[in-house]
Protein backbone atom coordinates (compact mmCIF):
# COMPACT_ATOMS: atom_id res chain seq x y z
CA UNK A 1 0.00 0.00 0.00
CA UNK A 2 1.37 3.36 -0.78
CA UNK A 3 1.40 6.50 0.72
CA UNK A 4 1.90 9.68 0.55
CA UNK A 5 4.22 12.20 1.99
CA UNK A 6 1.75 13.08 5.04
CA UNK A 7 1.07 9.71 5.32
CA UNK A 8 -2.31 9.44 3.86
CA UNK A 9 -2.89 5.82 2.40
CA UNK A 10 -3.24 6.69 -1.56
CA UNK A 11 -6.87 7.08 -3.10
CA UNK A 12 -8.80 4.00 -4.89
CA UNK A 13 -11.50 5.63 -6.92
CA UNK A 14 -14.70 4.46 -8.01
CA UNK A 15 -14.13 3.92 -11.58
CA UNK A 16 -11.29 6.02 -12.81
CA UNK A 17 -10.11 6.35 -16.34
CA UNK A 18 -7.92 4.04 -17.81
CA UNK A 19 -5.64 4.36 -20.41
CA UNK A 20 -4.35 1.61 -22.89
CA UNK A 21 -1.87 3.29 -24.83
CA UNK A 22 -2.95 2.68 -28.12
CA UNK A 23 -4.65 5.90 -27.83
CA UNK A 24 -1.67 8.00 -28.96
CA UNK A 25 -1.32 6.88 -32.22
CA UNK A 26 -4.98 8.37 -33.27
CA UNK A 27 -4.11 11.54 -31.32
CA UNK A 28 -0.33 12.25 -33.38
CA UNK A 29 -2.17 11.18 -36.22
CA UNK A 30 -4.47 14.05 -35.96
CA UNK A 31 -1.90 16.63 -34.52
CA UNK A 32 0.45 15.94 -37.61
CA UNK A 33 -2.45 16.09 -40.08
CA UNK A 34 -4.07 19.00 -38.70
CA UNK A 35 -7.38 17.24 -37.91
CA UNK A 36 -7.87 19.62 -34.54
CA UNK A 37 -11.99 20.05 -35.51
CA UNK A 38 -15.35 18.33 -34.41
CA UNK A 39 -14.47 16.17 -38.06
CA UNK A 40 -11.98 14.14 -39.23
CA UNK A 41 -10.57 10.77 -40.08
CA UNK A 42 -10.52 10.04 -36.40
CA UNK A 43 -14.45 10.74 -35.68
CA UNK A 44 -15.85 8.58 -38.80
CA UNK A 45 -13.36 5.93 -37.72
CA UNK A 46 -14.90 6.02 -33.75
CA UNK A 47 -18.61 5.54 -35.73
CA UNK A 48 -17.50 3.15 -37.43
CA UNK A 49 -15.85 0.89 -34.98
CA UNK A 50 -18.84 1.32 -33.00
CA UNK A 51 -21.19 0.53 -36.05
CA UNK A 52 -19.28 -2.92 -37.04
CA UNK A 53 -18.97 -3.50 -32.79
CA UNK A 54 -22.83 -3.10 -32.12
CA UNK A 55 -24.05 -4.78 -35.68
CA UNK A 56 -27.72 -4.74 -35.89
CA UNK A 57 -27.88 -2.33 -38.79
CA UNK A 58 -26.40 -0.16 -36.36
CA UNK A 59 -25.77 4.01 -37.56
CA UNK A 60 -23.87 5.98 -34.79
CA UNK A 61 -23.17 9.87 -34.10
CA UNK A 62 -20.12 10.78 -32.10
CA UNK A 63 -21.07 13.56 -29.86
CA UNK A 64 -20.01 15.80 -26.97
CA UNK A 65 -21.94 13.58 -24.56
CA UNK A 66 -24.35 10.95 -23.65
CA UNK A 67 -26.68 14.42 -22.47
CA UNK A 68 -26.25 15.66 -25.92
CA UNK A 69 -27.47 12.19 -27.37
CA UNK A 70 -30.64 12.06 -25.41
CA UNK A 71 -31.44 16.05 -26.07
CA UNK A 72 -30.83 15.21 -29.85
CA UNK A 73 -32.77 11.73 -29.56
CA UNK A 74 -35.73 13.50 -28.19
CA UNK A 75 -35.59 16.48 -30.96
CA UNK A 76 -35.50 13.68 -33.86
CA UNK A 77 -39.11 12.02 -32.12
CA UNK A 78 -40.41 15.92 -32.21
CA UNK A 79 -40.52 16.13 -28.01
CA UNK A 80 -41.64 19.45 -27.56
CA UNK A 81 -42.76 21.81 -25.06
CA UNK A 82 -46.41 20.10 -23.66
CA UNK A 83 -45.32 16.37 -24.26
CA UNK A 84 -44.44 13.79 -21.55
CA UNK A 85 -42.07 11.59 -21.74
CA UNK A 86 -42.08 8.25 -19.26
CA UNK A 87 -38.33 8.14 -17.66
CA UNK A 88 -36.90 5.26 -15.21
CA UNK A 89 -36.51 7.20 -11.61
CA UNK A 90 -33.50 5.08 -10.91
CA UNK A 91 -31.04 6.99 -12.86
CA UNK A 92 -28.72 9.43 -12.98
CA UNK A 93 -30.06 13.14 -13.22
CA UNK A 94 -28.24 13.73 -17.09
CA UNK A 95 -30.92 10.69 -18.26
CA UNK A 96 -33.74 12.83 -17.41
CA UNK A 97 -32.69 16.54 -17.99
CA UNK A 98 -32.87 16.65 -21.89
CA UNK A 99 -36.81 16.10 -21.19
CA UNK A 100 -36.60 19.80 -19.46
CA UNK A 101 -34.48 21.02 -22.43
CA UNK A 102 -37.40 20.56 -24.83
CA UNK A 103 -39.95 21.90 -22.91
CA UNK A 104 -41.83 18.93 -21.90
CA UNK A 105 -42.53 16.88 -18.41
CA UNK A 106 -41.08 13.51 -17.39
CA UNK A 107 -42.98 11.06 -15.86
CA UNK A 108 -41.30 9.20 -13.25
CA UNK A 109 -41.76 5.22 -12.69
CA UNK A 110 -40.39 2.97 -10.27
CA UNK A 111 -38.14 -0.12 -10.78
CA UNK A 112 -38.21 -3.99 -10.65
CA UNK A 113 -36.50 -5.72 -8.37
CA UNK A 114 -35.25 -8.20 -10.70
CA UNK A 115 -32.76 -5.90 -13.24
CA UNK A 116 -33.59 -2.80 -10.57
CA UNK A 117 -34.67 -1.18 -13.92
CA UNK A 118 -37.76 0.24 -15.26
CA UNK A 119 -40.86 -2.17 -14.26
CA UNK A 120 -42.93 -3.13 -16.71
CA UNK A 121 -46.06 -3.53 -15.01
CA UNK A 122 -45.91 -0.02 -13.61
CA UNK A 123 -44.83 1.29 -17.42
CA UNK A 124 -47.94 0.43 -18.83
CA UNK A 125 -50.39 1.57 -15.56
CA UNK A 126 -48.85 4.63 -16.19
CA UNK A 127 -49.34 5.05 -20.20
CA UNK A 128 -52.94 3.88 -19.02
CA UNK A 129 -53.51 6.59 -16.45
CA UNK A 130 -51.91 9.31 -18.60
CA UNK A 131 -54.17 8.18 -21.67
CA UNK A 132 -57.02 8.76 -18.84
CA UNK A 133 -56.09 12.11 -18.47
CA UNK A 134 -56.05 13.30 -22.29
CA UNK A 135 -52.17 12.82 -22.44
CA UNK A 136 -50.48 10.00 -24.77
CA UNK A 137 -46.50 9.82 -23.48
CA UNK A 138 -44.34 11.28 -26.55
CA UNK A 139 -41.12 8.46 -25.30
CA UNK A 140 -40.22 6.38 -23.01
CA UNK A 141 -36.40 6.51 -21.38
CA UNK A 142 -35.42 3.54 -20.37
CA UNK A 143 -31.47 2.75 -18.68
CA UNK A 144 -29.42 -0.46 -18.09
CA UNK A 145 -28.35 0.90 -14.81
CA UNK A 146 -24.88 0.02 -13.81
CA UNK A 147 -24.35 -2.28 -17.09
CA UNK A 148 -27.92 -4.28 -16.13
CA UNK A 149 -30.02 -4.46 -19.06
CA UNK A 150 -33.53 -3.71 -18.71
CA UNK A 151 -36.44 -6.15 -19.20
CA UNK A 152 -36.02 -5.97 -23.08
CA UNK A 153 -38.82 -8.26 -24.01
CA UNK A 154 -41.68 -6.53 -21.72
CA UNK A 155 -40.78 -3.21 -22.33
CA UNK A 156 -40.75 -3.25 -25.81
CA UNK A 157 -43.96 -5.30 -25.87
CA UNK A 158 -45.64 -2.54 -24.27
CA UNK A 159 -44.71 -0.11 -26.04
CA UNK A 160 -45.59 -1.27 -29.65
CA UNK A 161 -48.84 -1.62 -28.19
CA UNK A 162 -49.54 1.55 -27.56
CA UNK A 163 -47.27 3.08 -29.93
CA UNK A 164 -44.90 4.58 -28.41
CA UNK A 165 -41.26 5.51 -29.24
CA UNK A 166 -38.26 3.91 -27.15
CA UNK A 167 -34.85 5.90 -26.13
CA UNK A 168 -32.58 3.08 -25.03
CA UNK A 169 -29.79 4.61 -22.40
CA UNK A 170 -27.13 2.51 -22.56
CA UNK A 171 -24.77 5.68 -21.12
CA UNK A 172 -23.13 2.83 -18.71
CA UNK A 173 -24.05 -0.31 -20.64
CA UNK A 174 -21.60 -0.41 -23.36
CA UNK A 175 -20.32 -4.22 -23.67
CA UNK A 176 -23.63 -5.87 -21.86
CA UNK A 177 -26.23 -7.32 -23.96
CA UNK A 178 -29.60 -9.11 -23.87
CA UNK A 179 -30.78 -12.34 -25.71
CA UNK A 180 -27.09 -12.40 -27.60
CA UNK A 181 -28.00 -9.33 -28.83
CA UNK A 182 -25.85 -5.73 -27.62
CA UNK A 183 -27.34 -2.61 -25.51
CA UNK A 184 -27.36 -0.07 -27.27
CA UNK A 185 -29.71 -1.60 -30.24
CA UNK A 186 -32.86 -1.94 -28.75
CA UNK A 187 -34.30 1.59 -29.05
CA UNK A 188 -35.88 3.68 -31.83
CA UNK A 189 -32.99 5.31 -30.57
CA UNK A 190 -30.24 4.40 -28.30
CA UNK A 191 -27.02 6.59 -26.76
CA UNK A 192 -24.25 5.72 -25.44
CA UNK A 193 -21.68 7.65 -22.74
CA UNK A 194 -17.56 8.00 -23.02
CA UNK A 195 -17.28 10.20 -19.88
CA UNK A 196 -14.24 9.64 -17.90
CA UNK A 197 -16.10 7.30 -15.43
CA UNK A 198 -17.51 4.56 -17.82
CA UNK A 199 -16.29 1.33 -19.38
CA UNK A 200 -14.48 3.17 -21.90
CA UNK A 201 -13.77 6.86 -22.46
CA UNK A 202 -13.02 9.45 -24.47
CA UNK A 203 -12.53 12.14 -21.72
CA UNK A 204 -15.97 13.75 -22.24
CA UNK A 205 -18.13 12.27 -25.28
CA UNK A 206 -21.38 10.10 -26.16
CA UNK A 207 -22.97 9.06 -29.13
CA UNK A 208 -26.30 8.64 -30.42
CA UNK A 209 -27.28 5.00 -32.46
CA UNK A 210 -30.14 5.30 -34.63
CA UNK A 211 -31.79 2.83 -37.17
CA UNK A 212 -30.91 4.33 -40.81
CA UNK A 213 -28.40 6.58 -42.08
CA UNK A 214 -31.28 8.70 -42.98
CA UNK A 215 -31.52 9.50 -39.12
CA UNK A 216 -28.20 9.78 -38.77
CA UNK A 217 -27.98 12.50 -41.65
CA UNK A 218 -30.30 14.31 -39.29
CA UNK A 219 -28.39 14.16 -36.40
CA UNK A 220 -25.20 15.70 -37.84
CA UNK A 221 -26.98 18.15 -39.22
CA UNK A 222 -28.75 19.15 -35.38
CA UNK A 223 -25.07 18.91 -34.06
CA UNK A 224 -23.81 20.97 -36.31
CA UNK A 225 -25.92 24.09 -35.79
CA UNK A 226 -28.42 23.10 -38.45
CA UNK A 227 -26.58 25.13 -41.42
CA UNK A 228 -28.81 24.91 -44.12
CA UNK A 229 -26.69 23.55 -47.89
CA UNK A 230 -24.90 26.57 -49.24
CA UNK A 231 -22.05 28.18 -48.95
CA UNK A 232 -24.14 31.36 -47.27
CA UNK A 233 -24.46 30.55 -43.20
CA UNK A 234 -28.36 30.13 -43.69
CA UNK A 235 -30.15 28.31 -40.72
CA UNK A 236 -33.83 27.89 -40.73
CA UNK A 237 -34.01 25.86 -37.45
CA UNK A 238 -32.30 25.86 -34.11
CA UNK A 239 -28.96 23.62 -34.08
CA UNK A 240 -26.14 22.72 -31.39
CA UNK A 241 -22.48 22.26 -31.32
CA UNK A 242 -22.55 18.78 -30.37
CA UNK A 243 -20.16 16.88 -32.72
CA UNK A 244 -17.28 15.11 -30.76
CA UNK A 245 -13.63 16.62 -31.87
CA UNK A 246 -11.12 14.76 -33.68
CA UNK A 247 -8.84 14.33 -30.79
CA UNK A 248 -11.41 12.85 -28.45
CA UNK A 249 -12.68 10.32 -31.49
CA UNK A 250 -8.86 9.40 -31.75
CA UNK A 251 -8.67 8.37 -27.77
CA UNK A 252 -12.19 6.34 -28.39
CA UNK A 253 -10.48 4.58 -31.26
CA UNK A 254 -7.88 2.89 -28.92
CA UNK A 255 -10.25 2.72 -26.40
CA UNK A 256 -12.48 0.19 -28.94
CA UNK A 257 -9.24 -1.97 -29.06
CA UNK A 258 -9.62 -3.04 -25.04
CA UNK A 259 -12.94 -3.03 -24.60
CA UNK A 260 -13.52 -6.71 -23.86
CA UNK A 261 -10.82 -6.46 -22.05
CA UNK A 262 -12.34 -3.65 -20.13
CA UNK A 263 -15.61 -6.35 -20.06
CA UNK A 264 -13.94 -9.47 -18.83
CA UNK A 265 -11.97 -7.11 -16.21
CA UNK A 266 -14.80 -5.57 -14.44
CA UNK A 267 -16.97 -8.95 -14.67
CA UNK A 268 -14.10 -10.15 -12.92
CA UNK A 269 -13.93 -7.59 -10.11
CA UNK A 270 -17.99 -8.20 -9.33
CA UNK A 271 -17.26 -11.85 -9.54
CA UNK A 272 -14.04 -11.66 -6.74
CA UNK A 273 -16.17 -9.10 -4.58
CA UNK A 274 -19.46 -11.69 -4.66
CA UNK A 275 -16.72 -14.30 -3.44
CA UNK A 276 -15.25 -13.20 -0.87
CA UNK A 277 -18.26 -11.31 0.49
CA UNK A 278 -21.02 -13.21 -0.04
CA UNK A 279 -20.83 -15.33 3.17
CA UNK A 280 -21.99 -11.89 5.32
CA UNK A 281 -25.43 -12.29 5.14
CA UNK A 282 -26.04 -8.67 5.70
CA UNK A 283 -25.13 -8.35 1.81
CA UNK A 284 -26.68 -8.97 -1.57
CA UNK A 285 -25.66 -8.69 -4.90
CA UNK A 286 -27.52 -7.85 -8.15
CA UNK A 287 -27.54 -11.53 -10.29
CA UNK A 288 -27.76 -11.76 -13.60
CA UNK A 289 -30.89 -13.12 -15.11
CA UNK A 290 -30.92 -15.61 -17.42
CA UNK A 291 -30.51 -14.75 -20.90
CA UNK A 292 -28.97 -11.20 -18.93
CA UNK A 293 -25.50 -9.98 -19.57
CA UNK A 294 -24.21 -6.95 -18.06
CA UNK A 295 -20.63 -5.42 -18.23
CA UNK A 296 -20.63 -4.79 -14.25
CA UNK A 297 -19.56 -1.03 -15.28
CA UNK A 298 -20.08 -0.57 -11.36
CA UNK A 299 -20.53 -3.60 -8.61
CA UNK A 300 -23.63 -2.35 -6.61
CA UNK A 301 -24.83 -4.07 -3.56
CA UNK A 302 -27.41 -3.81 -1.18
CA UNK A 303 -26.78 -4.14 2.57
CA UNK A 304 -29.66 -5.47 5.31
CA UNK A 305 -30.36 -2.19 6.36
CA UNK A 306 -29.22 1.89 5.42
CA UNK A 307 -27.46 1.76 8.33
CA UNK A 308 -25.01 -0.52 7.58
CA UNK A 309 -24.60 1.08 4.10
CA UNK A 310 -23.88 4.31 5.97
CA UNK A 311 -21.22 2.24 8.15
CA UNK A 312 -19.39 0.71 5.58
CA UNK A 313 -18.99 3.89 3.39
CA UNK A 314 -17.71 5.62 6.20
CA UNK A 315 -15.41 3.10 7.10
CA UNK A 316 -14.22 3.11 3.30
CA UNK A 317 -14.04 6.69 3.11
CA UNK A 318 -11.54 6.87 6.25
CA UNK A 319 -9.40 4.42 4.40
CA UNK A 320 -9.38 6.93 1.54
CA UNK A 321 -12.07 4.87 -0.95
CA UNK A 322 -14.00 5.91 -2.93
CA UNK A 323 -17.87 4.29 -2.59
CA UNK A 324 -20.89 6.00 -3.25
CA UNK A 325 -24.93 5.61 -2.61
CA UNK A 326 -26.90 3.94 -5.75
CA UNK A 327 -28.44 6.90 -7.41
CA UNK A 328 -30.87 9.09 -5.95
CA UNK A 329 -34.04 8.24 -7.41
CA UNK A 330 -35.68 11.29 -9.60
CA UNK A 331 -38.85 11.92 -7.60
CA UNK A 332 -36.66 12.16 -4.37
CA UNK A 333 -34.77 15.19 -6.13
CA UNK A 334 -35.92 19.00 -4.93
CA UNK A 335 -36.13 19.96 -8.87
CA UNK A 336 -39.08 17.06 -9.53
CA UNK A 337 -40.63 16.85 -6.38
CA UNK A 338 -44.04 17.66 -7.95
CA UNK A 339 -43.89 16.07 -10.97
CA UNK A 340 -45.87 12.95 -11.70
CA UNK A 341 -45.15 9.57 -10.21
CA UNK A 342 -45.94 5.87 -10.26
CA UNK A 343 -44.03 4.15 -7.50
CA UNK A 344 -43.71 0.98 -5.34
CA UNK A 345 -40.81 1.62 -3.26
CA UNK A 346 -38.40 -0.39 -5.09
CA UNK A 347 -35.82 2.78 -6.14
CA UNK A 348 -36.18 3.98 -2.47
CA UNK A 349 -34.82 1.12 -0.97
CA UNK A 350 -32.37 0.43 -3.44
CA UNK A 351 -31.14 4.35 -2.64
CA UNK A 352 -31.49 3.96 1.19
CA UNK A 353 -29.49 0.18 1.12
CA UNK A 354 -27.35 0.16 -2.37
CA UNK A 355 -23.51 0.77 -2.38
CA UNK A 356 -21.52 1.50 -5.16
CA UNK A 357 -18.01 0.09 -5.29
CA UNK A 358 -14.50 0.56 -6.84
CA UNK A 359 -14.71 -1.25 -9.99
CA UNK A 360 -12.66 0.47 -12.46
CA UNK A 361 -10.89 -1.61 -14.91
CA UNK A 362 -6.96 -0.20 -13.96
CA UNK A 363 -7.60 -1.42 -9.91
CA UNK A 364 -5.01 -3.90 -9.09
CA UNK A 365 -5.14 -6.93 -6.88
CA UNK A 366 -3.69 -5.15 -4.04
CA UNK A 367 -6.35 -2.59 -4.41
CA UNK A 368 -9.15 -4.39 -4.21
CA UNK A 369 -8.05 -6.43 -1.43
CA UNK A 370 -7.91 -2.92 0.42
CA UNK A 371 -11.57 -2.21 -0.18
CA UNK A 372 -12.42 -6.25 0.74
CA UNK A 373 -10.63 -6.29 3.95
CA UNK A 374 -12.12 -2.76 5.48
CA UNK A 375 -15.68 -4.51 4.73
CA UNK A 376 -14.91 -7.47 6.52
CA UNK A 377 -13.23 -5.48 9.40
CA UNK A 378 -16.43 -3.49 9.17
CA UNK A 379 -18.41 -7.03 10.06
CA UNK A 380 -16.00 -8.28 12.28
Amino acid sequence: MTKNASGVKSKIWLSAPHISGHEEVYIKEAFKTNWIAPLGPNVDGFESDLEGYLENESHVTALTSGTAAIHLALKLLNVSAGDEVLCQTKTFVASVNPVIYVGATPIFIDSETKTWNLCPELLEKAILDRLQKGKKPKAIIAINLYGMPYNVTDIHAIARKYQIPVIEDSAEALGSHYKNQPCGTFGDLSILSFNGNKIITTSGGGALVSRNRDTKKRAIFLATQAKDPGINYTHSEVGYNYRLSNILAGIGRGQMQVLENRIQTRRAHYEYYKNELQHISDIEFLEEPENYFSNRWLTAILFKTKTIRDGVLQALSKENIESRPSWKPMHQQPMFENHPSYLNGVSDNLFERGLCLPSGSNLTDVELDRVNLVIKKYFG
